[in-house]
């Protein structure tokens, strides 16, 4: 039931941008996209009670769980900044804006650019591991938590990655070649 509903959620992460994004330019009614955009936050709460309800009537905590978990601080890290970039290409496709911003290539900027988006990463990593640490102490000392463990792991390890990415522009950061 947890895998349906993460697709589900899934799926309705992009049917509601997409019916936010048509009724903000396609049909011109800008309030009405945006309140369709705000229902977005509703679908990671259904997800995390239904994971909660799940735990609480018993069910064994394993990976379905965790990638619950997961799916959930990928929206609050990563969900905004998805929207805009699906926001400022789908304004440029479809009602004359202009051309999406692209991230700097060179330099400080770019420095800047990675250790933002290494944020976004970690702090969906952290909601992440967070939700699964509640999910461990919900579970109790009886239950096994191994499979709430390993995604814990692979959290601290998509800290580690992002980490070194924005380390590596500040130690070296790219340059323009020039010829």
């Amino acid at each position: 039931m947890i895998v349906t509903l993460i697709v589900a959620c899934e799926v309705g992460f992009w049917v509601v941008l997409a019916a936010g994004l048509s009724l903000r330019y396609l049909a011109r009614m800008p309030r009405a996209g945006v309140a369709v955009l705000l229902l977005e936050p509703l679908l990671e709460l259904v997800l995390l009670v239904a994971t909660a309800v799940d735990l609480k009537n018993g069910a064994t905590a394993d990976w379905k769980h965790g990638l619950a978990a997961v799916y959930i601080g990928y929206s609050v890290g990563l969900g905004h900044s998805t929207i805009t970039w699906v926001d400022q290409r789908f304004a440029h496709r479809f009602a004359g804006g202009p051309p999406p911003v692209k991230p700097p290539k060179y330099g400080a900027e770019r420095t800047v650019h990675e250790w933002k988006t290494a944020g976004r990463w970690i702090l969906a990593a952290v909601v992440a591991l967070g939700l699964l640490q509640v999910a461990a102490w919900y579970v109790g000392g009886s239950g096994d938590t191994s499979s709430l463990r390993a995604w814990q792991t692979k959290m601290l390890l998509v800290i580690g990655i992002n980490l070194a990415i924005a380390v590596s522009y500040t130690i070296w950061p790219k340059r323009k070649k020039t010829t």
